[in-house]
């Protein structure tokens, strides 16, 4: 089915495939909000096939999308052993493993020199106590936040302001 002759209707049944809600894809597609208009539009049967279309098409590039990836990395696997390099062609195998959900790396995370990370319990903690935390950590949190904070978190705690 082409594109559908008015272009209000393909954006609405442009934002409908996607996901949009009716009432939202009513207003993106520049009509003035009205829900019980938009209800009118979905029921509309080239509308409804143009959605149904557009989906398939959607649906149909992501599968294909990923087997085509996985059958690059086939043929790199294989170009890379013609060529008599095995470190490529592992690389395509973990890739492709990677790809397909059958691989993921396990990291372990320590403390300094290997040591075991420092928790505390403060479930037992009174409101004092915490609110006392939260005065300490709280402006620690919101440099964190703002992005101010080492991006390796190696150096030294910022001075309490």
């Amino acid at each position: 089915m082409p594109a559908l002759s008015n272009p209000k209707h393909e954006l609405f049944a442009s934002s409908l495939a996607k996901g949009m809600s009716a009432t939202d894809a009513y207003a993106k597609a520049g009509y003035k909000p009205n829900r019980s208009h938009a209800s009118r539009l979905v029921a509309n049967g080239n509308v409804r096939k143009r959605v149904a279309e557009l989906q398939r098409r959607a649906a149909g590039r992501a599968k294909v999308t990923i087997q085509t990836i996985a059958d690059q990395l086939d043929e790199d696997r294989n170009f890379a052993r013609e060529q008599g390099n095995a470190q490529a062609a592992m690389s395509a195998t973990m890739n492709k493993a990677k790809l397909l959900g059958l691989y993921s790396e396990r990291r372990e995370l320590s403390g300094p020199g290997g040591s075991p990370i420092q928790t505390v319990d403060l479930t037992g903690a009174t409101d004092d106590q915490l609110a006392a935390l939260e005065s300490i950590f709280g402006p620690l949190a919101a440099r964190l936040d703002d992005h101010e904070a080492d991006p390796g978190g190696e150096g030294e705690a910022p001075a309490a302001g």
